[in-house]
């Protein structure tokens, strides 16, 4: 016997006080999210050297909310920085709603920090750093800030890894909206520090700024990001590539 959900597991217990099926509880209590709480390591390369290392990670907050999280550390010759993004969103249907957006980059160059927190009921942002709200924004398409897009293309191969490119608007920290374009450009087996996997490649291309992103997604991993490379008018920038992952698969849904 299977019960779809917990509300209709306590509804029949309520008719039948005096039968529990240890194997139906066992299911409501121990039912997993779509995607269990992470961490993906990740070495970070220049020209085939190891110059830094990068965490991705997804956990479960008390309030039921997700925390998607990606850092950066990378140290080479005089150069050095740490970048810092954080998501704190919710998925309801396979699609992600983000609700607080933080970014901080320091280090060479200039530091800097962003912060904003969404409305998806008003269709409203505030940009916390500059102290202005942007309106109206239209959160009924999907709309996502600058990580947060990051898992829904992760969910949307899950769900359908056969299209040929995925769009996703996405709030800039300028407060304008943008089309970040994933289009798919063939499947391969890489050689990574995590061993041996099956992948399908993407492409990220940004004309005005002359860059070019290739992603790298394993099926058998359900789609975790596991090689990200990067060329800029036309030279290599950096690649990063998965060393190790840990998976909690007790996580559950609050």
């Amino acid at each position: 016997m299977t019960i779809k959900s917990p509300i209709a597991f306590l509804f029949c217990l309520a008719l039948t006080p005096k039968i529990v099926d240890a194997e139906i509880l066992d299911q409501v209590t121990n039912s997993k999210p779509l995607l269990p709480a992470f961490t993906a390591q990740y070495n970070i390369l220049h020209k085939s050297d190891v110059v830094g290392n990068a965490v991705r990670q997804l956990s479960y907050q008390g309030d039921g909310k997700i925390n998607y999280h990606y850092q950066t550390k990378v140290k080479w010759l005089i150069f050095s920085q740490k970048r810092s993004e954080t998501s704190i969103l919710s998925i309801d249907d396979n699609q992600v709603t983000p609700h607080h957006y933080t970014y901080r980059r320091e280090g060479t160059g200039k530091d800097k920090h962003y912060e904003w927190l969404y409305n998806a009921k008003n269709n409203t942002a505030q940009d916390l750093g500059r102290s202005r709200n942007i309106a109206p924004l239209d959160f009924s398409d999907n709309l996502q800030d600058k990580l947060s897009y990051h898992l829904q293309h992760r969910l949307n191969l899950i769900a359908n890894a056969s299209q040929p490119q995925y769009v996703y608007k996405v709030v800039n920290t300028s407060g304008t909206i943008s089309d970040h374009v994933y289009q798919y450009d063939g499947e391969e087996e890489l050689m990574l520090p995590y061993g041996l996997i099956k992948t399908v490649r993407f492409k990220r291309e940004v004309k005005q700024k002359k860059r070019i992103t290739y992603a790298w997604f394993a099926p058998e991993l359900d789609y975790l990001l596991v090689k990200l490379y990067q060329i800029k008018s036309g030279n290599s920038q950096f690649e990063a590539q998965l060393s190790s992952l840990e998976i909690n698969e007790k996580t559950n849904l609050k």
